[in-house]
């Protein structure tokens, strides 16, 4: 039998291009890293340029305890109207298979919604088979390919 689940709330930490919640931005740090070990070693400072770009964060928190950390932005462009993109979407290992990626997930669609995107986009490295089969099973697919050139 899994764990019993805790109740998990969805807390915005940035919103607006600014950082809102720099308490739970500093407690995201260590679930954050286990998608994004090379972050620099100033990460208030490194995800506050993100939101200034206008990236948005959220947290996951079970028992006063950040467990899921979500990294995204929406924006129009000429494919797709309002673009909803999921930079980072990660659970910490300690928490994984109790429904905080799921949570998450279906915040991100709700807020997704509300924007009025009919997309929700995220890239997810090759070698993640574990997150392809989740993202598999909650009704995602594999929608195109992503290419990239390295400049340096």
């Amino acid at each position: 039998m899994a764990p019993e689940s805790p109740a998990l709330d969805v807390v915005r930490v940035a919103v607006a291009r600014a950082v809102t919640e720099p308490g739970w931005l500093a407690r995201a740090e260590t679930v954050h890293r286990a998608l994004r070990p090379d972050l620099p070693a100033d990460y208030a400072g490194t995800m506050q340029g993100i939101v200034a770009d206008g990236g948005e964060i959220a947290v996951a928190v079970a028992d006063g305890e950040v467990v899921g950390v979500t990294v995204f932005r929406s924006y129009r462009n000429t494919s797709c109207g309002v673009f909803f993109y999921v930079d980072d979407l990660v659970t910490d290992p300690a928490a994984r298979s109790r429904g905080v990626g799921k949570r998450l997930l279906d915040w991100l669609a709700a807020e997704a919604k509300s924007r009025g995107a009919t997309r929700l986009r995220l890239d997810s490295g090759t070698h993640r088979v574990d997150a392809h089969r989740f993202y598999h099973r909650e009704g995602m697919h594999i929608a195109c390919f992503h290419f990239s050139r390295d400049l340096a």
